[in-house]
């Protein structure tokens, strides 16, 4: 067989096996990034398919393009709203959060591993950034949601961090291998390539978003247009020394949240190609490992991951979060989450490409970090979610199977979507006059047995119908809720808030304590259950969300204009951890007196 062919058969396959595998782990709740990783291992020179490949040059090339897709894609599908949210908090974990994260694995690596401070810190950069789509990853396999500001803080920094810790490791790297240098320059050169990769992002997202809307081209191409762009941005960003990954991520973002054409369709392309990357990168980092080099570097892999894990990561969070409104249990979510993915072990390849001394050992060493913690924390995140009492009741919008839309030109603001109404959707219990459509909102036909009913003549809807709608993008969400059955997570969640007591929102934090005899609550006792609840869920919160209050938990119960109107106080949280975190949260109000 000719090598292309070889070459052409092995790719395919592996990538064929990792989908397959990624079923598998899904069912016995494995990570399903591990699994792709392991594959990769077991395909390689130590692994019973015995393929030699060791071209990090090649692997960095692949890593890079990857990189830049899995960050388009991320900034696609952030909201601006989620920006809106988390900003602030997401920028502070994804900076401050990094550096710390770095220092303390390198004074770590100086103190415990001998280690001299170049090769630390740029150990500690390599290290220091967080995986938080293999995060949310994780957390859609089992189901998990979280908690809408929470989440969007994780979404941001993901998109956030990444450039953050690929400059201040070649920056290091670049340093070392000079022998020596002013990190005054650095830290210029750094403030440079941010500016200027944030300028071109954000140029690159808005003339993407007018080109797709002036532009007439087939409806396949518009994705393939897409992704072009993305490149394009990357390497113009790099070219002009900025920050090509922040440069792609923005234009993402922007672009997404325009009126797009063929807006469904190049998402669900993007997310495909995301998909595809995120697969070939790890089972290509699989590949490029040889296990037989890992065992002399277990030991100290095992002792920076165990560092990282515990100690510098909890104290990155709590200190990039500090001036931030977030609860103890979502301080300590977000500092346990700090899952280590492809990112650092594609890092860990510039020590090896710029010709350092042992740069094999840092490439070593992060592949076993990495492993430790997919492995101790990726089986372990929704249990923590849980634990903490940081879900959400209600989710986000779902991608919904049971909805084809079809995309209008940009200037109508309007969506066309084709609902298949299935058992249990809200909208079959009631006849289609007395349904209440979002202001809008428009129903245009029916279908039934293959034949359009007259509107007047319908009736009741019933299953198998297929209804024909028009509304605004934002109302879109709206219309979910009425026309599948995934509503009832929606519907059924203000019953299914368990055992509590009812409270309209403006009533004072003190009328509530006082009527239920809560004792030993700092809070003030003016402030009103909407303003509290609010200040720590954001300002358009879901319902069923959850905060701590003291021994209890607030739900939210009712909403009004998007407002929070009702509020259910349980008695019985439904999380377990409160009683063991009651020590540390004293200790914390005893610090800060």
């Amino acid at each position: 067989m000719h090598e292309v062919d070889a070459l052409i058969l092995v790719g395919g396959g592996l990538v064929l096996l990792s989908i397959l595998a990624g079923t598998l782990s899904s069912r016995i709740g494995a990570p399903l990034l591990l699994v792709f990783l392991l594959l990769g291992m077991l395909a390689g020179e130590d692994g019973p398919g015995g393929l030699l490949f060791s071209d990090f040059d090649l692997a960095y090339l692949i890593g890079t393009l990857a990189l830049a897709v899995i960050l388009f894609d991320g900034g696609l599908r952030t909201p601006f709203e989620a920006i809106r949210l988390a900003v602030w908090p997401a920028l502070s974990l994804a900076t401050l959060g990094v550096l710390v994260t770095a220092a303390i694995v390198a004074a770590g690596a100086v103190l415990l591993l001998d280690f001299s401070w170049p090769p630390a810190l740029l150990l500690g950069a390599i290290v220091s950034s967080t995986d938080a789509a293999a995060v949310f990853l994780l957390l859609h396999q089992r189901g998990t949601e979280l908690r809408r500001r929470l989440a969007a803080t994780l979404e941001v920094e993901s998109g956030a961090n990444d450039p953050m810790a690929v400059f201040l490791t070649v920056g290091l790297a670049e340093l070392i291998r000079a022998g020596g240098g002013d990190p005054w320059v650095l830290a210029g050169h750094f403030a440079q390539a941010m500016a200027l990769g944030g300028g071109v992002g954000l140029i690159a997202g808005f003339a993407l978003a007018q080109a797709i809307s002036r532009l007439e081209l087939a409806p396949g191409l518009y994705p393939v247009f897409c992704a072009a762009a993305a490149l394009l941005t990357f390497g113009a960003a790099q070219s002009v020394g900025a920050s090509g990954f922040l440069a792609v991520y923005l234009a993402g973002l922007v672009a997404g949240n325009q009126r797009l054409r063929a807006r469904q369709l190049i998402r669900r392309f993007h997310d495909g190609a995301a998909w595809t990357a995120q697969i070939v990168m790890f089972v290509m980092l699989g590949l490029l490992v040889t296990p037989r080099a890992l065992v002399p570097e277990l030991g100290t892999g095992v002792v920076i991951a165990l560092l990282l894990i515990f100690i510098a990561r909890p104290l990155a969070a709590l200190i990039a979060l500090a001036p931030f409104r977030f609860s103890l249990e979502e301080r300590l979510f977000v500092a346990w989450v700090g899952l280590r993915g492809a990112v650092s072990i594609y890092l860990a390849i510039v020590p090896v490409l710029w010709g350092l001394l042992d740069g094999q050992h840092y490439f070593q060493i992060a592949f076993v970090v990495v492993l430790s913690s997919l492995l101790l924390q990726g089986w372990s995140v929704p249990i923590v979610a849980r634990w903490l009492g940081v879900e959400a009741i209600a989710a986000p919008e779902p991608d919904n199977a049971d909805r084809v839309g079809l995309d209008l030109p940009a200037q109508l603001d309007r969506d066309f979507m084709v609902y298949h109404l299935r058992e249990g959707a809200p909208a079959l219990t009631r006849e289609l006059v007395q349904l209440r459509l979002p202001h809008r909102a428009r129903i245009l036909a029916v279908l039934r047995d293959n034949a359009a009913v007259p509107l007047t003549a319908v009736g009741q809807l019933q299953a198998e119908d297929y209804v024909l709608t028009l509304a605004p993008p934002e109302q879109v969400f709206q219309l979910d809720r009425l026309f599948t059955p995934e509503a009832r997570r929606w519907f059924g969640a203000e019953a299914s808030l368990g055992l509590g007591f009812p409270f309209a929102a403006d009533r004072s934090l003190g009328e509530v304590t006082a009527a239920l005899g809560l004792e030993g609550i700092e809070a003030d006792p003016t402030e009103s259950l909407e303003r509290y609840v609010t200040a720590r869920l954001g300002e358009r919160p879901l319902l069923g969300e959850h905060v701590p209050f003291g021994p209890v938990d607030l739900r939210v119960a009712g909403l009004a204009d998007g407002r929070v109107a009702r509020i259910v106080v349980d008695l019985e949280p439904r999380w377990g951890g409160r009683r063991l975190l009651g020590p540390l949260r004293r200790a914390l109000r005893w610090l800060r007196r």
